[in-house]
């Protein structure tokens, strides 16, 4: 400031050369000219920075869709600009994504990052049509504010084709009972899938031989297969494991609470939002119920008789998981006690092959003295 003073002081001598000093200055001649018409009408005050924001902005932002904006973020603040977008009204003109961001930041809000080419997954997996897989596992435990209350573990079901969350349950642990009484009641509601993949733990799996679980049994009487994911590779439950990171994001982290009646209205709440209104980016910006409809499979009450073919030889699992064949007790599964399997020959002499239902058990072969489980 006193270096633009002493200039223009200079500058108004009555012999004063202007093209000099601008040089002796290190300006221009036009900013040496602009510093003093600006002295001339404004004083000193004309000496300061000026703005160099433009005095109209033509293609600036409609107020009305700026308050649009604004009331979406106040309502959804988890969600990113590109979301947003998705829920202004369709018959205005929509901004880009990056335009959001800046009208957000302009009015002091937190913008949550936006996806870039960079970090969004170059090929999708995803099943063709609904109910063709389900992914099934517990978002990890946590306590409850009321300490005699124990803690929540949250079951979620998630629809692979459409991200549809057709499960989002709070457990007071992770049992297989309370597992098949919330697939139940999730079974009436949307039928049942042809497939369901979970981990290999229990209470999906069994640590035990042949990884038979009394969980799965039960699916596959219902006729639903089940799969599982490969050890230490989470990346098979991609889908729900996603879901688990937006729902700990937008819930968990949010709030807590003091019992598990608590925990299950939010997580209604939260599941309707998911599915009925939260824009998804793999699903070009629409919400999972827009791709999603209930299997045409419904849940049977009563479970079905076990059909075999002709020509199977079909025997009596007993109480401690074995079968008695040509004069051996044969191990088959723990979980299978009282079910009825079936033996058929195997392309090998001498091979028979156990199946229950519509999976492969194992293989027992006749031409040894006795059979491990």
């Amino acid at each position: 400031m006193s270096i633009r003073l002493e200039f223009v002081l200079l500058a108004q001598a009555p012999d004063a050369n202007v093209s000099l000093l601008c040089d002796r200055f290190g300006i221009s001649r036009k900013t040496g000219y602009k510093w003093l018409d600006r002295y001339r009408t404004q004083g000193q005050q004309g000496l300061l920075d000026q703005s160099r924001r433009p005095r109209t902005s033509p293609a600036r932002s409609l107020p009305g869709l700026e308050a649009a904006i604004l009331d979406l973020h106040r309502t959804y603040p988890d969600w990113g600009s590109r979301k947003l977008r998705a829920l202004l009204p369709a018959d205005s003109a929509l901004p880009h994504h990056s335009t959001i961001e800046a009208i957000l930041r302009r009015h002091g809000c937190q913008v949550q990052g936006t996806l870039t080419s960079n970090n969004l997954a170059r090929q999708r997996f995803e099943h063709e049509a609904p109910n063709l897989l389900w992914q099934m596992d517990f978002k990890g435990h946590f306590p409850l504010t009321h300490e005699q209350a124990g803690r929540c573990h949250p079951l979620t079901v998630l629809d692979d084709h459409s991200r549809f969350a057709l499960c989002l349950q709070a457990l007071a642990g992770e049992t297989g009972a309370g597992v098949k009484a919330t697939l139940t009641q999730t079974f009436r509601s949307y039928g049942l899938p042809v497939r369901i993949t979970a981990d290999n733990g229990p209470p999906w799996g069994a640590r035990s031989a042949n990884g038979l679980s009394a969980l799965e049994v039960w699916l596959i009487r219902l006729g639903v297969r089940v799969s599982h994911s490969r050890p230490y590779h989470p990346q098979t439950q991609g889908k729900d494991e996603r879901f688990h990171r937006t729902f700990k994001r937008e819930v968990l982290q949010r709030q807590g609470f003091h019992s598990h009646e608590a925990c299950q209205v939010a997580f209604d709440r939260w599941r309707d939002l998911y599915n009925l209104v939260r824009p998804h980016e793999a699903l070009g910006q629409k919400p999972p119920v827009t791709r999603y409809t209930p299997s045409a499979r419904p849940f049977p009450e009563q479970l079905p008789a076990v059909e075999y073919d002709d020509g199977d030889h079909v025997l009596k699992v007993k109480q401690k998981g074995q079968i008695a064949y040509q004069g051996r007790m044969v191990f088959i599964a723990e979980a299978l006690a009282g079910e009825y399997i079936a033996l058929r020959p195997s392309e090998q002499d001498g091979v028979m092959t156990v199946y229950f239902c519509h999976k492969r058990i194992r293989d027992i072969d006749l031409r040894t003295t006795a059979n491990s489980p």
